[in-house]
Protein backbone atom coordinates (compact mmCIF):
# COMPACT_ATOMS: atom_id res chain seq x y z
CA UNK A 1 0.00 0.00 0.00
CA UNK A 2 1.38 3.38 -1.02
CA UNK A 3 2.23 5.76 1.83
CA UNK A 4 1.67 9.45 1.27
CA UNK A 5 3.87 12.06 2.90
CA UNK A 6 2.55 14.20 5.73
CA UNK A 7 2.71 17.28 3.53
CA UNK A 8 0.59 15.58 0.85
CA UNK A 9 -1.94 14.42 3.44
CA UNK A 10 -2.28 17.89 4.99
CA UNK A 11 -2.56 19.57 1.59
CA UNK A 12 -5.09 17.00 0.35
CA UNK A 13 -7.19 17.10 3.49
CA UNK A 14 -7.15 20.89 3.77
CA UNK A 15 -7.94 21.34 0.06
CA UNK A 16 -10.82 18.86 0.24
CA UNK A 17 -12.31 20.39 3.38
CA UNK A 18 -11.85 23.93 2.07
CA UNK A 19 -13.31 23.04 -1.32
CA UNK A 20 -16.37 21.30 0.15
CA UNK A 21 -16.90 24.04 2.73
CA UNK A 22 -16.53 26.83 0.15
CA UNK A 23 -18.93 25.09 -2.28
CA UNK A 24 -21.52 24.59 0.46
CA UNK A 25 -21.22 28.17 1.72
CA UNK A 26 -21.24 29.59 -1.82
CA UNK A 27 -24.33 27.58 -2.71
CA UNK A 28 -26.08 28.60 0.49
CA UNK A 29 -25.23 32.28 0.16
CA UNK A 30 -26.12 32.26 -3.55
CA UNK A 31 -29.49 30.78 -2.78
CA UNK A 32 -30.11 33.19 0.08
CA UNK A 33 -28.90 36.19 -1.91
CA UNK A 34 -31.00 35.26 -4.96
CA UNK A 35 -34.00 34.85 -2.74
CA UNK A 36 -33.25 38.17 -1.06
CA UNK A 37 -32.85 39.99 -4.41
CA UNK A 38 -36.18 38.60 -5.65
CA UNK A 39 -37.89 39.58 -2.40
CA UNK A 40 -36.30 43.06 -2.47
CA UNK A 41 -37.37 43.66 -6.06
CA UNK A 42 -40.88 42.45 -5.35
CA UNK A 43 -41.09 44.57 -2.24
CA UNK A 44 -39.72 47.60 -4.11
CA UNK A 45 -42.25 47.08 -6.93
CA UNK A 46 -45.07 46.78 -4.40
CA UNK A 47 -44.07 49.89 -2.44
CA UNK A 48 -43.63 51.86 -5.66
CA UNK A 49 -47.10 50.76 -6.90
CA UNK A 50 -48.65 51.78 -3.58
CA UNK A 51 -46.99 55.17 -3.77
CA UNK A 52 -48.19 55.82 -7.33
CA UNK A 53 -51.73 54.59 -6.56
CA UNK A 54 -52.26 57.32 -3.95
CA UNK A 55 -50.79 60.19 -5.96
CA UNK A 56 -53.52 62.88 -6.38
CA UNK A 57 -52.37 63.66 -9.90
CA UNK A 58 -52.92 60.03 -10.91
CA UNK A 59 -56.30 59.79 -9.17
CA UNK A 60 -57.55 63.12 -10.60
CA UNK A 61 -56.40 62.13 -14.10
CA UNK A 62 -59.07 59.43 -14.18
CA UNK A 63 -61.74 62.21 -14.21
CA UNK A 64 -60.24 63.87 -17.31
CA UNK A 65 -61.29 63.13 -20.85
CA UNK A 66 -57.83 61.73 -21.79
CA UNK A 67 -56.19 60.25 -18.62
CA UNK A 68 -53.26 58.81 -20.58
CA UNK A 69 -51.91 62.25 -21.50
CA UNK A 70 -51.61 63.13 -17.81
CA UNK A 71 -50.59 59.73 -16.39
CA UNK A 72 -48.00 58.65 -19.04
CA UNK A 73 -45.50 61.49 -18.47
CA UNK A 74 -45.73 61.11 -14.68
CA UNK A 75 -45.15 57.34 -14.65
CA UNK A 76 -42.34 57.47 -17.22
CA UNK A 77 -40.50 60.04 -15.15
CA UNK A 78 -40.87 57.88 -12.04
CA UNK A 79 -39.84 54.72 -13.96
CA UNK A 80 -36.63 56.27 -15.23
CA UNK A 81 -35.67 57.57 -11.79
CA UNK A 82 -36.43 54.32 -9.93
CA UNK A 83 -35.03 51.90 -12.53
CA UNK A 84 -38.29 49.94 -12.84
CA UNK A 85 -38.73 47.99 -16.08
CA UNK A 86 -42.28 49.23 -16.48
CA UNK A 87 -44.99 51.18 -14.69
CA UNK A 88 -48.44 50.50 -16.12
CA UNK A 89 -51.59 52.27 -14.94
CA UNK A 90 -54.91 50.88 -16.11
CA UNK A 91 -58.59 51.49 -15.46
CA UNK A 92 -61.00 49.12 -13.84
CA UNK A 93 -61.41 47.23 -17.11
CA UNK A 94 -57.63 46.79 -17.47
CA UNK A 95 -57.17 49.35 -20.27
CA UNK A 96 -53.66 50.86 -20.12
CA UNK A 97 -53.18 54.61 -19.47
CA UNK A 98 -49.37 54.29 -19.36
CA UNK A 99 -46.73 51.96 -20.69
CA UNK A 100 -42.99 52.17 -21.57
CA UNK A 101 -44.07 51.45 -25.14
CA UNK A 102 -46.52 54.26 -26.09
CA UNK A 103 -48.02 52.06 -28.82
CA UNK A 104 -49.44 49.74 -26.17
CA UNK A 105 -51.38 52.55 -24.40
CA UNK A 106 -55.11 52.05 -24.77
CA UNK A 107 -54.76 48.29 -25.04
CA UNK A 108 -55.72 45.73 -22.38
CA UNK A 109 -53.16 44.77 -19.73
CA UNK A 110 -51.61 41.31 -20.17
CA UNK A 111 -50.81 38.72 -17.46
CA UNK A 112 -54.19 38.02 -15.93
CA UNK A 113 -53.08 38.98 -12.38
CA UNK A 114 -55.22 42.13 -11.82
CA UNK A 115 -58.28 40.49 -10.24
CA UNK A 116 -57.17 40.74 -6.61
CA UNK A 117 -56.40 44.46 -7.00
CA UNK A 118 -59.46 45.44 -9.08
CA UNK A 119 -62.03 43.18 -7.51
CA UNK A 120 -60.80 42.86 -3.88
CA UNK A 121 -58.75 46.06 -3.54
CA UNK A 122 -55.61 44.20 -2.38
CA UNK A 123 -52.00 45.18 -2.88
CA UNK A 124 -49.69 42.22 -3.61
CA UNK A 125 -46.66 40.84 -5.42
CA UNK A 126 -47.03 38.51 -8.39
CA UNK A 127 -44.93 36.91 -11.08
CA UNK A 128 -46.47 36.80 -14.57
CA UNK A 129 -45.61 37.07 -18.23
CA UNK A 130 -46.68 40.33 -19.80
CA UNK A 131 -46.09 42.10 -23.09
CA UNK A 132 -42.38 42.63 -22.19
CA UNK A 133 -41.82 39.11 -20.87
CA UNK A 134 -41.70 37.35 -17.48
CA UNK A 135 -41.54 39.89 -14.67
CA UNK A 136 -41.83 40.39 -10.92
CA UNK A 137 -44.77 42.77 -10.32
CA UNK A 138 -46.18 44.92 -7.57
CA UNK A 139 -49.96 45.48 -7.88
CA UNK A 140 -52.00 48.15 -6.03
CA UNK A 141 -55.61 49.38 -6.60
CA UNK A 142 -56.35 53.07 -7.30
CA UNK A 143 -59.18 54.45 -5.18
CA UNK A 144 -61.13 57.70 -5.72
CA UNK A 145 -62.15 60.11 -3.00
CA UNK A 146 -65.17 57.95 -2.20
CA UNK A 147 -63.02 54.85 -1.74
CA UNK A 148 -64.17 53.23 -4.91
CA UNK A 149 -61.74 51.19 -7.05
CA UNK A 150 -61.20 53.05 -10.31
CA UNK A 151 -58.01 51.43 -11.59
CA UNK A 152 -54.80 49.54 -10.93
CA UNK A 153 -51.08 50.28 -10.86
CA UNK A 154 -48.60 47.60 -11.96
CA UNK A 155 -44.85 48.16 -11.36
CA UNK A 156 -42.54 45.47 -12.64
CA UNK A 157 -38.94 44.28 -12.88
CA UNK A 158 -37.95 41.72 -15.51
CA UNK A 159 -37.01 38.30 -14.13
CA UNK A 160 -34.24 38.16 -16.70
CA UNK A 161 -32.68 41.30 -15.23
CA UNK A 162 -33.01 39.90 -11.71
CA UNK A 163 -31.27 36.67 -12.77
CA UNK A 164 -28.53 38.69 -14.43
CA UNK A 165 -27.92 40.61 -11.21
CA UNK A 166 -27.88 37.36 -9.25
CA UNK A 167 -25.30 35.90 -11.68
CA UNK A 168 -23.12 39.01 -11.36
CA UNK A 169 -23.24 38.72 -7.57
CA UNK A 170 -22.45 35.00 -7.76
CA UNK A 171 -19.43 35.75 -9.95
CA UNK A 172 -18.08 38.06 -7.27
CA UNK A 173 -18.70 35.45 -4.59
CA UNK A 174 -17.02 32.75 -6.67
CA UNK A 175 -13.97 34.97 -7.12
CA UNK A 176 -13.78 35.49 -3.35
CA UNK A 177 -14.31 31.74 -2.84
CA UNK A 178 -11.49 30.85 -5.22
CA UNK A 179 -9.27 33.40 -3.49
CA UNK A 180 -10.11 31.84 -0.11
CA UNK A 181 -9.37 28.38 -1.56
CA UNK A 182 -6.00 29.57 -2.83
CA UNK A 183 -5.18 31.13 0.55
CA UNK A 184 -6.14 27.87 2.31
CA UNK A 185 -3.86 25.88 -0.01
CA UNK A 186 -0.94 28.25 0.63
CA UNK A 187 -1.64 28.17 4.38
CA UNK A 188 -1.84 24.36 4.31
CA UNK A 189 1.50 24.17 2.52
CA UNK A 190 3.15 26.48 5.03
CA UNK A 191 1.57 24.57 7.94
CA UNK A 192 2.73 21.21 6.55
CA UNK A 193 6.21 22.62 6.00
CA UNK A 194 6.33 24.01 9.55
CA UNK A 195 5.13 20.72 11.06
CA UNK A 196 7.65 18.74 9.01
CA UNK A 197 10.42 21.08 10.18
CA UNK A 198 9.36 20.63 13.82
CA UNK A 199 9.48 16.85 13.31
CA UNK A 200 13.00 17.09 11.83
CA UNK A 201 11.79 16.06 8.38
CA UNK A 202 10.45 12.71 9.60
CA UNK A 203 7.17 11.20 8.50
CA UNK A 204 4.63 9.98 11.12
CA UNK A 205 5.35 6.30 10.39
CA UNK A 206 9.08 7.00 10.81
CA UNK A 207 8.42 8.72 14.14
CA UNK A 208 6.27 5.77 15.25
CA UNK A 209 9.08 3.37 14.30
CA UNK A 210 11.64 5.47 16.17
CA UNK A 211 9.36 5.58 19.23
CA UNK A 212 9.02 1.78 19.26
CA UNK A 213 12.77 1.43 18.69
CA UNK A 214 13.51 3.87 21.53
CA UNK A 215 11.29 1.92 23.93
CA UNK A 216 12.94 -1.34 22.93
CA UNK A 217 16.42 0.14 23.48
CA UNK A 218 15.47 1.74 26.81
CA UNK A 219 14.06 -1.48 28.23
CA UNK A 220 16.84 -3.72 26.89
CA UNK A 221 19.83 -1.91 28.40
CA UNK A 222 21.03 -2.92 31.83
CA UNK A 223 21.49 0.66 33.00
CA UNK A 224 18.72 2.69 34.55
CA UNK A 225 17.73 5.54 32.22
CA UNK A 226 15.37 8.43 32.92
CA UNK A 227 14.75 11.82 31.35
CA UNK A 228 13.18 15.06 32.57
CA UNK A 229 11.98 18.23 30.86
CA UNK A 230 13.07 21.79 31.62
CA UNK A 231 10.56 21.97 34.49
CA UNK A 232 11.93 18.88 36.24
CA UNK A 233 9.01 16.61 35.23
CA UNK A 234 9.76 13.00 34.31
CA UNK A 235 9.23 12.30 30.60
CA UNK A 236 10.48 8.69 30.50
CA UNK A 237 11.92 5.99 32.77
CA UNK A 238 12.87 2.47 31.73
CA UNK A 239 12.10 -0.70 33.68
CA UNK A 240 15.68 -1.05 34.93
CA UNK A 241 15.53 2.45 36.42
CA UNK A 242 12.22 1.65 38.15
CA UNK A 243 13.74 -1.52 39.60
CA UNK A 244 16.83 0.29 40.90
CA UNK A 245 14.77 3.13 42.37
CA UNK A 246 11.98 0.92 43.72
CA UNK A 247 9.33 2.68 41.62
CA UNK A 248 6.09 1.05 40.50
CA UNK A 249 3.54 2.24 37.96
CA UNK A 250 3.68 5.25 35.67
CA UNK A 251 5.68 8.30 36.77
CA UNK A 252 5.30 10.33 33.59
CA UNK A 253 4.73 14.08 34.20
CA UNK A 254 5.56 13.73 37.92
CA UNK A 255 8.31 15.86 39.47
CA UNK A 256 11.67 14.08 39.73
CA UNK A 257 12.06 15.13 43.39
CA UNK A 258 11.47 12.16 45.66
CA UNK A 259 12.23 9.57 42.99
CA UNK A 260 15.91 10.34 42.33
CA UNK A 261 18.67 12.61 43.70
CA UNK A 262 17.67 15.61 41.59
CA UNK A 263 20.30 18.22 42.50
CA UNK A 264 22.70 17.06 39.79
CA UNK A 265 19.92 17.00 37.19
CA UNK A 266 18.90 20.59 38.02
CA UNK A 267 22.55 21.60 37.87
CA UNK A 268 22.86 20.21 34.32
CA UNK A 269 19.58 21.92 33.37
CA UNK A 270 21.01 25.21 34.53
CA UNK A 271 24.54 24.90 33.15
CA UNK A 272 23.93 22.80 30.04
CA UNK A 273 27.16 20.86 30.76
CA UNK A 274 27.32 17.07 31.05
CA UNK A 275 28.36 15.36 34.28
CA UNK A 276 29.93 11.92 33.93
CA UNK A 277 30.35 9.12 36.49
CA UNK A 278 29.19 11.02 39.55
CA UNK A 279 28.90 8.95 42.73
CA UNK A 280 25.58 9.56 44.51
CA UNK A 281 23.96 8.01 47.56
CA UNK A 282 20.22 7.26 47.38
CA UNK A 283 18.17 5.13 49.78
CA UNK A 284 21.13 3.12 51.08
CA UNK A 285 22.47 2.57 47.57
CA UNK A 286 25.61 3.99 45.98
CA UNK A 287 25.02 4.84 42.34
CA UNK A 288 27.28 5.95 39.51
CA UNK A 289 25.34 8.56 37.53
CA UNK A 290 25.99 10.31 34.20
CA UNK A 291 23.82 13.30 33.20
CA UNK A 292 23.60 14.67 29.65
CA UNK A 293 21.60 17.78 28.61
CA UNK A 294 19.00 17.66 25.84
CA UNK A 295 19.80 20.66 23.65
CA UNK A 296 17.16 22.48 21.61
CA UNK A 297 19.09 24.95 19.46
CA UNK A 298 20.77 27.18 22.07
CA UNK A 299 18.65 26.20 25.08
CA UNK A 300 18.44 23.16 27.35
CA UNK A 301 15.05 21.45 27.06
CA UNK A 302 15.75 18.53 29.39
CA UNK A 303 18.26 16.09 30.87
CA UNK A 304 18.88 12.36 30.38
CA UNK A 305 20.42 10.45 33.28
CA UNK A 306 21.90 6.94 33.12
CA UNK A 307 22.91 5.16 36.31
CA UNK A 308 23.93 1.84 37.82
CA UNK A 309 24.61 0.57 41.29
CA UNK A 310 28.26 0.89 42.19
CA UNK A 311 28.35 -2.76 43.31
CA UNK A 312 27.42 -3.86 39.78
CA UNK A 313 30.27 -1.84 38.31
CA UNK A 314 32.65 -3.19 40.91
CA UNK A 315 31.60 -6.75 40.08
CA UNK A 316 32.19 -6.08 36.42
CA UNK A 317 35.63 -4.59 37.15
CA UNK A 318 36.48 -7.53 39.39
CA UNK A 319 35.46 -9.96 36.66
CA UNK A 320 37.65 -8.14 34.15
CA UNK A 321 40.51 -8.13 36.64
CA UNK A 322 39.91 -11.83 37.21
CA UNK A 323 40.10 -12.55 33.48
CA UNK A 324 43.28 -10.48 33.22
CA UNK A 325 44.81 -12.40 36.14
CA UNK A 326 43.99 -15.76 34.58
CA UNK A 327 45.45 -14.62 31.27
CA UNK A 328 48.69 -13.50 32.91
CA UNK A 329 48.94 -16.68 34.96
CA UNK A 330 48.42 -18.89 31.91
CA UNK A 331 51.01 -16.87 30.03
CA UNK A 332 53.47 -17.30 32.91
CA UNK A 333 52.80 -21.02 33.09
CA UNK A 334 53.25 -21.38 29.34
CA UNK A 335 56.47 -19.36 29.46
CA UNK A 336 57.90 -21.50 32.29
CA UNK A 337 57.16 -24.80 30.58
CA UNK A 338 58.54 -23.45 27.31
CA UNK A 339 61.85 -22.63 29.06
CA UNK A 340 62.00 -26.12 30.53
CA UNK A 341 61.32 -27.66 27.16
CA UNK A 342 64.19 -25.62 25.67
CA UNK A 343 66.54 -26.88 28.43
CA UNK A 344 65.38 -30.46 27.92
CA UNK A 345 65.85 -30.12 24.15
CA UNK A 346 69.39 -28.80 24.69
CA UNK A 347 70.31 -31.70 26.99
CA UNK A 348 69.06 -34.22 24.45
CA UNK A 349 70.93 -32.53 21.61
CA UNK A 350 74.17 -32.62 23.65
CA UNK A 351 73.68 -36.28 24.49
CA UNK A 352 73.26 -35.62 28.21
CA UNK A 353 70.56 -38.23 28.50
CA UNK A 354 71.07 -38.94 32.19
CA UNK A 355 70.66 -35.28 33.06
CA UNK A 356 67.60 -35.06 30.83
CA UNK A 357 66.04 -38.11 32.53
CA UNK A 358 66.83 -36.70 35.97
CA UNK A 359 65.28 -33.36 35.05
CA UNK A 360 62.11 -35.07 33.79
CA UNK A 361 61.88 -37.20 36.94
CA UNK A 362 62.35 -34.18 39.22
CA UNK A 363 59.74 -32.14 37.37
CA UNK A 364 57.36 -35.08 37.24
CA UNK A 365 57.84 -35.87 40.92
CA UNK A 366 57.27 -32.28 42.00
CA UNK A 367 54.31 -31.85 39.66
CA UNK A 368 52.75 -35.14 40.74
CA UNK A 369 53.05 -34.18 44.40
CA UNK A 370 51.47 -30.77 43.88
CA UNK A 371 48.77 -32.17 41.58
CA UNK A 372 47.99 -34.98 44.02
CA UNK A 373 47.21 -32.46 46.72
CA UNK A 374 45.34 -30.07 44.39
CA UNK A 375 43.17 -32.69 42.67
CA UNK A 376 42.77 -35.32 45.42
CA UNK A 377 42.58 -33.26 48.60
CA UNK A 378 41.27 -29.92 47.27
CA UNK A 379 37.94 -30.98 45.72
CA UNK A 380 36.54 -27.57 44.86
CA UNK A 381 37.21 -26.64 41.22
CA UNK A 382 37.27 -22.89 41.97
CA UNK A 383 40.17 -23.31 44.41
CA UNK A 384 41.91 -25.73 42.03
CA UNK A 385 41.80 -23.14 39.23
CA UNK A 386 43.25 -20.41 41.44
CA UNK A 387 46.04 -22.62 42.83
CA UNK A 388 47.11 -23.97 39.43
CA UNK A 389 47.39 -20.43 38.11
CA UNK A 390 49.43 -19.26 41.07
CA UNK A 391 51.70 -22.31 40.86
CA UNK A 392 52.55 -21.29 37.31
CA UNK A 393 53.28 -17.68 38.35
CA UNK A 394 55.44 -18.88 41.25
CA UNK A 395 57.42 -21.18 38.96
CA UNK A 396 58.11 -18.30 36.56
CA UNK A 397 59.21 -16.02 39.43
CA UNK A 398 61.40 -18.78 40.91
CA UNK A 399 59.33 -18.83 44.07
CA UNK A 400 58.48 -22.04 45.88
CA UNK A 401 54.69 -22.27 46.36
CA UNK A 402 54.05 -25.20 48.71
CA UNK A 403 50.58 -26.61 49.32
CA UNK A 404 50.43 -28.12 52.77
CA UNK A 405 49.98 -31.88 52.60
CA UNK A 406 47.46 -31.64 55.47
CA UNK A 407 45.17 -29.46 53.38
CA UNK A 408 41.72 -30.89 52.72
CA UNK A 409 38.68 -29.16 51.26
CA UNK A 410 35.32 -30.42 50.07
CA UNK A 411 33.24 -28.54 47.49
CA UNK A 412 32.51 -25.03 48.78
CA UNK A 413 28.94 -23.75 49.36
CA UNK A 414 27.25 -22.25 46.29
CA UNK A 415 27.03 -18.78 47.82
CA UNK A 416 30.83 -18.43 47.71
CA UNK A 417 31.54 -17.21 44.19
CA UNK A 418 34.67 -17.64 42.08
CA UNK A 419 34.99 -13.86 41.74
CA UNK A 420 35.05 -13.48 45.53
CA UNK A 421 37.62 -16.27 45.98
CA UNK A 422 39.79 -14.71 43.28
CA UNK A 423 39.75 -11.38 45.12
CA UNK A 424 40.55 -13.02 48.44
CA UNK A 425 43.16 -15.72 47.66
CA UNK A 426 44.51 -14.09 44.50
CA UNK A 427 45.32 -10.80 46.21
CA UNK A 428 46.73 -12.41 49.37
CA UNK A 429 49.01 -14.75 47.38
CA UNK A 430 50.08 -11.87 45.08
CA UNK A 431 50.91 -9.84 48.18
CA UNK A 432 53.04 -12.77 49.39
CA UNK A 433 54.84 -12.86 46.00
CA UNK A 434 55.76 -9.19 46.46
CA UNK A 435 56.96 -9.84 50.02
CA UNK A 436 59.52 -12.51 49.04
CA UNK A 437 60.97 -10.85 45.94
CA UNK A 438 64.40 -10.09 47.42
CA UNK A 439 64.53 -13.02 49.87
CA UNK A 440 66.90 -15.96 49.64
CA UNK A 441 65.01 -19.21 48.96
CA UNK A 442 61.64 -17.43 48.66
CA UNK A 443 58.88 -19.70 49.90
CA UNK A 444 55.10 -19.34 50.19
CA UNK A 445 52.95 -21.92 51.93
CA UNK A 446 49.23 -22.47 51.40
CA UNK A 447 46.92 -24.38 53.72
CA UNK A 448 43.15 -24.97 53.50
CA UNK A 449 40.65 -26.89 55.62
CA UNK A 450 36.89 -27.03 56.14
CA UNK A 451 36.87 -28.81 59.48
CA UNK A 452 34.33 -27.18 61.80
CA UNK A 453 31.87 -24.37 61.08
CA UNK A 454 34.29 -22.26 59.03
CA UNK A 455 36.31 -22.67 55.87
CA UNK A 456 39.91 -21.67 56.66
CA UNK A 457 42.62 -20.52 54.25
CA UNK A 458 46.15 -19.76 55.43
CA UNK A 459 48.90 -18.13 53.36
CA UNK A 460 52.36 -17.63 54.87
CA UNK A 461 55.61 -16.32 53.41
CA UNK A 462 59.24 -16.00 54.53
CA UNK A 463 59.45 -12.38 53.44
CA UNK A 464 60.68 -9.37 55.37
CA UNK A 465 57.37 -9.03 57.25
CA UNK A 466 55.15 -6.02 57.87
CA UNK A 467 56.11 -3.18 60.15
CA UNK A 468 54.04 -2.71 63.30
CA UNK A 469 52.96 0.72 62.05
CA UNK A 470 51.59 -0.76 58.81
CA UNK A 471 49.72 -3.76 60.24
CA UNK A 472 46.68 -1.67 61.17
CA UNK A 473 46.55 0.03 57.74
CA UNK A 474 47.17 -2.75 55.22
CA UNK A 475 43.43 -3.25 54.50
CA UNK A 476 42.75 0.43 53.91
CA UNK A 477 41.91 1.49 50.34
CA UNK A 478 44.97 2.93 48.58
CA UNK A 479 47.49 1.94 51.26
CA UNK A 480 50.81 0.57 49.97
CA UNK A 481 54.25 0.19 51.48
CA UNK A 482 55.84 0.52 48.02
CA UNK A 483 56.91 3.89 46.70
CA UNK A 484 57.64 5.19 43.23
CA UNK A 485 55.30 2.75 41.50
CA UNK A 486 51.98 3.09 39.75
CA UNK A 487 48.97 3.48 42.07
CA UNK A 488 48.57 0.41 44.27
CA UNK A 489 46.98 -0.46 47.58
CA UNK A 490 43.74 -1.96 46.31
CA UNK A 491 44.49 -5.71 46.46
CA UNK A 492 44.22 -6.36 50.19
CA UNK A 493 41.42 -3.79 50.50
CA UNK A 494 39.38 -5.68 47.88
CA UNK A 495 40.20 -8.98 49.58
CA UNK A 496 39.02 -7.65 52.95
CA UNK A 497 35.81 -6.32 51.37
CA UNK A 498 35.06 -9.69 49.71
CA UNK A 499 35.66 -11.52 53.00
CA UNK A 500 33.24 -9.22 54.81
CA UNK A 501 30.64 -9.73 52.09
CA UNK A 502 30.82 -13.44 52.92
CA UNK A 503 30.53 -12.74 56.64
CA UNK A 504 34.13 -13.74 57.40
CA UNK A 505 37.27 -12.19 58.85
CA UNK A 506 40.99 -11.91 57.98
CA UNK A 507 43.69 -12.20 60.61
CA UNK A 508 47.34 -11.17 60.17
CA UNK A 509 50.21 -12.61 62.22
CA UNK A 510 53.38 -10.63 61.70
CA UNK A 511 56.30 -12.83 62.82
CA UNK A 512 60.05 -12.31 62.68
CA UNK A 513 60.65 -14.88 59.96
CA UNK A 514 57.28 -15.02 58.25
CA UNK A 515 53.91 -13.33 57.84
CA UNK A 516 50.68 -15.34 58.00
CA UNK A 517 47.30 -14.29 56.57
CA UNK A 518 44.39 -16.42 57.82
CA UNK A 519 40.91 -16.18 56.30
CA UNK A 520 37.80 -17.52 58.06
CA UNK A 521 34.63 -17.91 55.93
CA UNK A 522 31.42 -19.26 57.51
CA UNK A 523 29.82 -22.20 55.72
CA UNK A 524 26.35 -21.13 56.73
CA UNK A 525 24.66 -18.72 54.32
CA UNK A 526 22.98 -16.96 57.26
CA UNK A 527 26.35 -15.63 58.26
CA UNK A 528 26.77 -13.76 55.01
CA UNK A 529 26.33 -9.99 55.34
CA UNK A 530 26.07 -10.14 59.15
CA UNK A 531 28.90 -7.69 59.38
CA UNK A 532 27.87 -4.59 57.46
CA UNK A 533 31.09 -2.79 58.17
Amino acid sequence: MRKFSLQTKILGLTFSLSFILIILLTTYYTYMEGKQIIEDRGRLALELSKTISVMPSIINAFDSEQPAKIIQPITEQIRKKTGAEFIVVGNKEGIRYSHPDPDKIGKRMVGGDNERAIQKGQSYISEARGSLGLSMRGKSPILNKNGEIIGVVSVGYMVQDIEKQIFNDISKELFISLLALLISIIGSYLLARSIRKEMLGLEPHEIAHLYKEKNAVLHSVQEGILSIDQNGKITSMNQRAKKLLGVKGSVRNLMIDGFFPSSQLYSVLKSGESKIDIELSWKQKIMIVSCTPILDKDSVSGVVASFREKTEIEQMMNTLSEMKTYSEELRAQTHEFTNKLYVLSGLLQLGEYDDAIEMIQNETSELQFQNQIVFEQIKDTKIQVILLGKIGVASEKKIMLEIDSQSYLEKLPDHILLSQLTLILGNIIDNAFDAVVNVKNPTIKFFATDIGEDIIFEVSDNGKGISDEDVSSIFQMGFSSKEGESPRGFGLSNADKAVKELGGIIEVQNGIENTVFTVYLPKDLLGVGSDEN
